[in-house]
């Protein structure tokens, strides 16, 4: 008599995972928020290291749960639909906090970027041109669509390598 083995769902894996870092990424960045870091470029791509952290733990999780298991298209998929979540839970939660929770906090970034600007030495019309250009990225949809869909990508290079790093496909007979 054989086991049938269970395969574990791709979907649920991730959405699980995704559920889970997206939380820990909005923590993440609520203590940059309300510390006034966002400006950091280098505490701010802090956040792709949460994100790789999620992608390797729900592969390894799935794995764990297929019997050690996975094909490359089964982590691809499970890091790509865990970048969308966490992609669009943070995008969601900036859009929130300024517009809800710290209304001035855009206009204080937009500040700083504009004094950087000036102190790099750009002319007047260039900092304003730059200035008009990234408020037309502060719009409720663009927050949360464009966080997702750049965080999209990202997760989806990131699990283009880490799946070919920890797949385990199965025998072909077996």
């Amino acid at each position: 008599m054989t086991t049938i083995e269970k395969q574990p769902s791709v979907a649920s894996v991730a959405l699980k995972y995704g559920l889970l870092f997206g939380l820990v990424g909005v923590v993440y960045q609520v203590i940059i928020m309300v510390t006034d870091l966002g400006d950091n470029r280098w505490l701010s791509s802090l956040a792709y290291i949460i994100l790789i952290a999620g992608i390797v733990l729900a592969m390894k999780n799935y794995k764990e749960q297929n019997f050690g298991y996975m094909s490359y298209g089964q982590g691809l998929g499970i890091g790509t639909l865990l970048a969308a979540v966490f992609g669009f839970m943070t995008g969601l939660f900036t859009w929130v906090y300024t517009a809800f929770i710290d209304t001035e906090y855009m206009a204080r970034m937009m500040e700083k970027q504009r004094v950087q600007m000036l102190e790099q030495g750009l002319s007047d019309e260039q900092v304003d041109a730059g200035m008009a250009m990234a408020e037309n990225f502060q719009g409720p949809l663009t927050m949360v669509i464009g966080g997702t869909v750049i965080t999209l990508i990202f997760g989806f290079i990131f699990s283009l390598v880490i799946s070919a790093i920890m797949k385990n496909s199965r025998p072909e007979f077996e």
